[in-house]
């Protein structure tokens, strides 16, 4: 049933005469509601934050006369995401372009607990289901994407009743995940266009030609790769892929891309601070709720 979650909502493409592609400016908090300067979450409370909510999700199922199992955030820790080039030789000797974890992934929704329970319901009580997590319609919240699209989702459901529980303020939670996951690819946009990278890539892809590979740059490089369950052979996977991340280090596109990721990041996060705040300030003021709500399953 975790495919069946649903993460977003429904969307709406809005006339260019309504598109916002930056906020109003105005004064923003800078601290949480306990006083807390903002920060980003660490590793740690980003896990103890899902947690939380998968607890308050399998309760809430559980009251309305369905089973879920709580699912960690990130299953496979050695999953990792490249959006620009590969430039992590030790990882790259382990998985190459990460084939094998990506049929790992599909294993694992393959065998996933709240899939299994999900078929093995009567037909008459998957519709119900399907409710229970989601709510009835995908109404109820609106959030504005950075470009301009529309993305509703239901109020109700126990998705969202376990995200107003931990959150409090839903619809501005909304709001500012819907801001936030839209992010990274309008950072990899402006990045894959400044031609600082451009020049970066060029000299990546001589690298390359020169231990065999004619890829123009790291993009083409993934284009060429086979579907996963039909990946390339092992030894030759890891050898282009540690190629590419040896020729990420030489050629200075890995610092490069680094810098200019910051660089994109830092000036979209002030362009949306308005969302960037509210997501961190609701994270921090969670955090005390999500403690909470771990220790009382720990003494269950």
């Amino acid at each position: 049933m975790v495919a069946l979650l649903a993460a977003g909502g429904t969307i709406a493409a809005v006339s260019a005469g309504e598109k916002e592609t930056h906020e109003p400016s105005r004064v923003q908090p800078s601290h949480s509601s306990f006083g807390e300067p903002l920060r980003e979450a660490t590793e740690a409370e980003q896990d103890l934050l899902h947690s939380a909510e998968q607890l308050l999700l399998r309760d809430c199922m559980k009251d309305m006369g369905f089973a879920y199992v709580p699912v960690p955030r990130q299953p496979l820790r050695e999953a990792r995401q490249f959006p620009y080039v590969v430039d992590d030789a030790s990882w790259a000797g382990r998985h190459g372009y990460g084939s094998d974890l990506d049929r790992a992934s599909e294993k694992l929704r393959t065998d996933d607990a709240n899939e299994r329970y999900f078929q093995s319901l009567p037909k008459e009580r998957r519709g119900p289901a399907v409710i229970a997590a989601n709510g009835p319609r995908p109404d109820g919240l609106t959030a504005r994407t950075p470009d301009g699209l529309v993305i509703t989702h239901s109020a109700q459901g126990c998705q969202s009743q376990a995200q107003r529980t931990l959150y409090r303020d839903l619809p501005a939670w909304f709001q500012a995940r819907v801001t936030m996951d839209s992010l990274p690819a309008l950072r990899g946009a402006k990045v894959t266009a400044d031609n600082e990278f451009r020049s970066g890539t060029q000299r990546w892809s001589a690298c390359m030609r020169a231990a065999g590979y004619a890829f123009k740059d790291p993009a083409a490089a993934r284009a060429a790769l086979p579907p996963p369950d039909h990946p390339l052979p092992h030894e030759r996977e890891i050898a282009t892929a540690v190629a590419e991340a040896g020729c990420a280090q030489t050629s200075g596109l890995a610092a490069t891309a680094a810098r200019l990721d910051q660089k994109y990041d830092a000036e979209l996060r002030k362009q949306y601070w308005g969302q960037v705040s509210t997501w961190l300030r609701l994270r921090l003021s969670a955090l005390p709720r999500a403690r909470s709500i771990s220790a009382a399953e720990t003494h269950r």
